[in-house]
């Protein structure tokens, strides 16, 4: 009988030895005389912070993949070709040519760029630069509005963005208002289009 107790104990101790330290919790028992009793036990926390980076241009959801590509279409009436009156647009996810615009990180500086293929071209050899185009940036959630990377043909562009948080955090958006400038009179057709002609600007993040 006192062999088969010594045998059950050491199979008891070899399964408390074999748990993982994660599984056991501290404790403390005091006991005595002394006024007060004091005691403590101790419990260890780990919070795990994925690094991610997010842009949105136009329509989608925060922190969401999204596949609609905001088309912006600017009619310039026959009377007003080449005057310098600046024409609004249509389209857009806050319509009349106006677009969300978000960039957050948590991981420090973002390199925010903008990049064009070239001029817009009517298919026919005509083309329309793109500082005919105007962004004005107005701010929308955060206190400090997004700014838009310059618009140049055949390039790209890039701007960095400081963490707005702390050292590594960076949280901005703006509403962009895209207007035509209509300075030149430029041959008839249609420049640009749905991912044609040159009429599709890219807008990328980098962070570190």
């Amino acid at each position: 009988m006192i062999e088969k107790t010594k045998y059950v104990a050491l199979f008891v101790l070899a399964m408390a030895a074999s748990l993982p330290t994660g599984a056991q919790a501290e404790s403390r028992f005091v006991t005595g005389t002394d006024t007060p009793l004091t005691a403590s036990a101790n419990l260890d926390f780990t919070v795990t912070i994925p690094k991610f980076v997010y842009v949105r241009i136009g329509t989608g959801t925060n922190a969401a993949n999204n596949t609609t590509v905001d088309n912006l279409v600017f009619n310039v009436p026959a009377a007003n070709v080449g005057d310098g009156t600046a024409v609004s647009g249509t389209g857009g996810d806050l319509t009349n040519g106006t677009v969300t615009a978000r960039v957050t990180g948590n991981n420090g500086t973002i390199a925010f760029s903008s990049t064009t293929l070239g001029p817009l071209n009517n298919g026919a050899g005509d083309t329309i630069s793109w500082s005919q185009m105007n962004v004005a940036v107005a701010t929308s959630t955060t206190s400090t509005a997004l700014a838009h990377p310059t618009l140049v043909d055949g390039a790209t562009t890039s701007i960095n963005l400081t963490p707005t948080t702390g050292t590594k955090v960076t949280n901005l958006d703006a509403r962009w208002t895209f207007t035509y400038l209509n300075q030149n009179v430029v041959p008839a057709g249609t420049y640009g289009g749905v991912n044609a002609q040159n009429g599709r600007v890219t807008y990328a993040v980098s962070m570190p």
